[in-house]
């Protein structure tokens, strides 16, 4: 599907959406496309909320925010959400906080269709006094002392959809990853549909001659969108560097209520796709980031002689 067609179809106002990439391959592109049709009351769930959330909150396109952390990653502070956060300004946010693992064990119980998952890592935390889904259970098992255990739990989160940036996937969708893959693939499984945006479409061969990056298999997924650079300013790994000059910039506009709201009348509905976007942002960015060959060796796999 295109990008317009995979959000109309998949992403509805008051939807839960898991966005999710760690680091790289954050799906930016699916991100402004949801600002572009004007999606509203969203539950955004994203363990690493950064730039993209924080434009989609600015366009009025969140109502609650789920996640582990929040900031414009080693570069400033994400405006918008903290004006919502701190002072309701213009409008609250709510947001429920969990830790990175947290987060990790919603997905893992939602993919698995658990009613809840069980972590030690709360034990002393002050998390269980913002969050009152961190609750306790007494597990089955006597615990190192021999005595009966009170464990941390946490809820699955199952999304209406989840939303993904890879690096390739074939027409089926069989979708593949390589460098940091975070937790993209629970968040697929957790999710009612999933929409795959990938920055290319390659022939099933190339899929079926490196089948341990196949990340995602095509049962899962509902929807590929074909979208070279679509997680810019993040990278994806083999394709494109990190704008860290975007991260660096963003920390100024988004303090700016007024600047911020400029660039996304320029920058997002001012641009009718992602290749808009890309085009505008010109070749001199681009050759910026681009990236040179670091190859792995080849594998072996073998076959039945």
């Amino acid at each position: 599907m295109s990008m317009r067609e995979a959000v109309a179809a998949f992403v509805h106002d008051g939807a839960t959406v898991a966005i999710e990439g760690f680091t790289h391959l954050v799906p930016t592109a699916a991100g402004h496309e949801i600002i572009r049709q004007g999606r509203k009351d969203l539950t955004v769930v994203r363990m690493t909320a950064d730039i993209v959330v924080d434009q989609m909150i600015a366009a009025g396109c969140v109502s609650r925010l789920v996640s582990s952390f929040v900031g414009n990653s080693s570069a400033g502070s994400l405006g918008e959400l903290r004006r919502r956060i701190e002072r309701a300004d213009p409008e609250p946010l709510a947001f429920e906080e969990y830790s990175h693992y947290g987060m990790v064990c919603r997905y893992l119980a939602g993919s698995q269709r658990l009613p809840f998952y069980p972590l030690r890592s709360y034990g002393g935390s002050d998390l269980p006094g913002v969050n009152s889904d961190l609750r306790k259970v007494t597990s089955p098992y006597p615990g190192p002392d021999g005595e009966p255990e009170q464990i941390y739990v946490v809820p699955p989160v199952n999304p209406q959809v989840t939303i993904i940036h890879a690096q390739r996937a074939d027409r089926r969708g069989n979708t593949q990853i390589w460098g940091l893959t975070g937790i993209q693939a629970e968040a697929v499984y957790a999710a009612e549909k999933a929409i795959v945006v990938v920055e290319e479409v390659v022939e099933d061969e190339v899929v079926r001659s490196d089948p341990n990056r196949t990340l995602v298999p095509s049962h899962a997924v509902d929807a590929v969108v074909v979208c070279p650079r679509g997680a810019h300013p993040s990278f994806a790994q083999g394709y494109y560097d990190r704008d860290n000059a975007f991260y660096r910039a963003w920390s100024h506009i988004s303090k700016d209520p007024g600047r911020l709201r400029e660039w996304l009348a320029e920058w997002v509905y001012g641009t009718a796709d992602h290749a808009e976007y890309v085009a505008k942002l010109g070749e001199d960015v681009w050759a910026g980031l681009a990236v040179g060959e670091a190859l792995s060796e080849p594998v072996n796999y073998g076959r039945r002689l």
